[in-house]
């Protein structure tokens, strides 16, 4: 199978997942989002109205102004076909359509920094917060998690393999919640070098913004890496031990290769296709935040939105996130189908 060939075929097989993944949404929330699509229709035909002051001055009372908005709106939603009930196929298409063009109408309790409750607006304000704080840790993580986990597969039983295995169990043993209120209290409180909460006390729209949400990421960040990279150094290490003792890496070791070169240009590479997966999932999910860390940071990321909408139960938001999160996670798949095939020769020959 050609190259072109192949990426077709699994973008269509993508697209047909995301579908699936849309219409099993419509079918679970069924009456719910007819409410949001009804809800999203009055507040545009609504908006549209009031901001002509020339329709406004033309009614004489209030009443005839709320009636004719009422009218419009049967109007319009008579015009999209809302009449339907949610599970005809009409409305199915019509709703499927609305998310995929990213029109998840709004929030009905949560605004953005600015104050609008376009959904739209609120993901797409949150979300750069979370690919800066979770997307850098992620990077610096494997970094780490490599390195060290090269070294500890060339020295099994050594030291420093017996310290990163057991750094490993004993950072994904300790709850990240409970790391996180350490670092805050250590750091904020007994030490004052990093502020306790990581939202910027200054509007977005103010110039040092940006050095401002730096400075308060730090301390998430440090933690973040902190937990995560002993679990990354073990997975790679686990991965590299048994390469190490493959016939190739013996006889490059005979022919008086640098060791160095055996690890990262040989080794390395052919423990490369379960790393690169690893990553692209890693990178996926850190796209959503971490609901606890950021709640315990006070991040104005993903995480935190996905808690607040979660407390009170605002709909619109959670199916908006998790569509745009459910985007990029077949996003990531499919870049580490890519790369996978690029570093397995194997996959490439079967293509």
């Amino acid at each position: 199978m050609g190259l072109k060939k192949y990426v077709a075929t699994r973008v269509a097989t993508m697209f047909g997942v995301l579908m699936v993944t849309l219409l099993l949404t419509i079918i679970l929330v069924g009456s719910n989002m007819d409410t949001i699509l009804k809800q999203g229709i009055s507040f545009q035909v609504r908006s549209e109205i009031t901001e002509n002051q020339d329709i406004a001055k033309s009614f004489s009372s209030v009443e005839e102004f709320e009636a004719f908005i009422d009218d419009q709106i049967k109007q319009r939603m008579k015009l999209l076909g809302l009449e339907e009930p949610w599970h005809s196929p009409q409305r199915i298409g019509f709703t499927m359509y609305k998310i995929l063009t990213l029109d998840f109408g709004h929030a009905t309790f949560l605004t953005s920094d600015s104050g609008s409750s376009d959904v739209r607006e609120i993901i797409l304000e949150k979300l750069p917060r979370t690919i800066l704080l979770f997307t850098t840790a992620t990077i610096i993580i494997s970094v780490i998690g490599i390195f060290l986990g090269a070294i500890s597969s060339n020295r099994a039983g050594s030291a420093i393999d017996r310290i990163t295995s057991s750094f490993a169990i004993i950072s994904s043993s300790f709850p990240v919640w409970w790391i996180g209120m350490l670092m805050i209290f250590l750091f904020s409180f007994a030490y004052q070098i990093f502020p306790a909460r990581a939202t910027p006390s200054i509007a977005p729209s103010e110039p040092g913004y940006i050095l401002a949400l730096l400075y308060h990421m730090t301390l998430p960040l440090i933690t973040i890496v902190m937990i995560g990279f002993g679990s990354w150094a073990y997975l790679v290490r686990n991965f590299m031990v048994g390469i190490m003792q493959e016939d190739f890496i013996m006889a490059k070791r005979t022919m008086g290769i640098n060791q160095k070169k055996i690890i990262y240009r040989h080794a390395l590479k052919n423990a490369a296709p379960p790393i690169i997966t690893i990553l692209a999932l890693s990178l996926s999910g850190s796209l959503g935040g971490a609901i606890i860390t950021e709640a315990v940071f006070d991040w104005p990321g993903m995480g935190r939105l996905y808690f607040e909408a979660i407390t009170v139960m605002d709909l619109p938001v959670i199916i908006g996130a998790t569509y745009i999160l459910t985007v990029f996670f077949l996003i990531s798949i499919f870049i580490a189908d890519l790369l996978y095939g690029y570093f397995d020769p194997r996959v490439k020959t079967s293509r």
